[in-house]
């Protein structure tokens, strides 16, 4: 059975509240909990009306608080806003408060537009290609600390904490191949370059005293309900927030509209589509998820869906947890 897990981004609904949203993510990880799903990362993104999930690491400690056995953690922290100092005292707190639970995602894309990554930063001086610099960082900070260190990060030094690096093109896999971290490929938003960043990571992956052997987590939408013309209408909220978000108008997720259902026209082959989606039925789903992972032999798969109601939402992760189990 292929391990499935959650990336939730918090979404705030069209007329809703962040309050809300935050209760929603809640009540979304407990069940996920309940339905045997291995881990519930949220995402970091600024300046963004329709995602909450900008304080991550906030927001992982609530969840943590309100669950007790899933994996938590980010997919992912943005290291060009962060120093690698503050993300492990930040994620050594997780992981203090959390044992064993806590899992860090680190990608080097600044999760905004470029008005906000200066608001974050003070500049726009950080270079996206340090990003390997700064995992190094990160790594050593996490380490036992020796008696004449002058930086120590406090919580976190010592910490046993998961680390993988996410990405949407090869830089990524080469990074996490390099230091034999797992992997998560955002095929849920950019599948153009997945074959080539699979092949990539597995053929050049050196084994580390974290991880003996490749280790693939890739993101997919899923919009499950009882019929193919349920899920394609509470698809439409996806779709519309989506094209708002190209457009350069980004908003908060509207409400599901027939003018915005998936057009049955795009290709079959969900690894050709501008996003890797499985819309549909159980029946519908199972099948092309199934016909996913034989093709890109993932270990674990990560799902988000972009459902307005909430209800339909959990149903819908219920569903999918019921795909996995069978």
């Amino acid at each position: 059975m292929t391990p499935f897990s959650v990336l939730d981004l918090s979404p705030i609904i069209e007329g809703g509240t962040a309050a809300q949203a935050f209760a929603n993510t809640l009540d979304l990880a407990q069940h996920a909990e309940r339905w045997g799903y291995t881990r519930f990362w949220l995402a970091e993104h600024h300046n963004m009306p329709g995602i909450a999930s900008a304080a991550t690491a906030v927001l992982i400690g609530h969840v943590g608080h309100g669950t007790s056995r899933i994996r938590i953690g980010a997919g992912g922290i943005m290291l060009p806003n962060w120093s690698p100092l503050q993300v492990v005292e930040q994620f050594g707190t997780l992981a203090s408060l959390f044992p064993d639970r806590v899992d860090l995602g680190l990608g080097r894309a600044p999760g905004t537009d470029r008005a906000a990554a200066r608001a974050l930063r003070r500049t726009l001086n950080a270079d996206p290609d340090a990003f390997p610099n700064d995992v190094v960082e990160v790594m050593e900070l996490l380490r036992e600390c020796r008696p004449d260190q002058p930086i120590q990060a406090v919580p976190g030094a010592g910490l046993d904490l998961p680390i993988w690096i996410l990405g949407s093109s090869t830089f990524g896999a080469q990074v996490a191949a390099e230091f034999g971290l797992p992997f998560s490929f955002a095929s849920h938003f950019a599948p153009a370059l997945l074959f080539e960043a699979l092949a990539l990571y597995r053929s050049r992956f050196k084994p580390s005293n974290r991880l003996a052997s490749p280790y693939v987590m890739l993101g997919v939408n899923v919009v499950a309900a009882e019929t193919d013309e349920e899920a394609r209408f509470l698809a439409s909220s996806g779709r519309q927030s989506f094209a708002n978000l190209r457009a350069g108008r980004p908003t908060q997720l509207p409400p599901p509209s027939k003018e915005w259902e998936p057009d049955r026209t795009e290709p079959a082959d969900p690894v050709q589509r501008p996003r890797v989606s499985f819309v549909g039925s159980a029946d519908t789903v199972s099948r092309e998820m199934r016909e996913f992972i034989d093709r890109t032999h993932a270990d674990e798969l990560i799902v988000v869906s972009h459902i307005h109601d909430h209800a339909a939402r959990l149903r819908s992760y219920e569903i999918t947890a019921a795909i996995m189990k069978g």
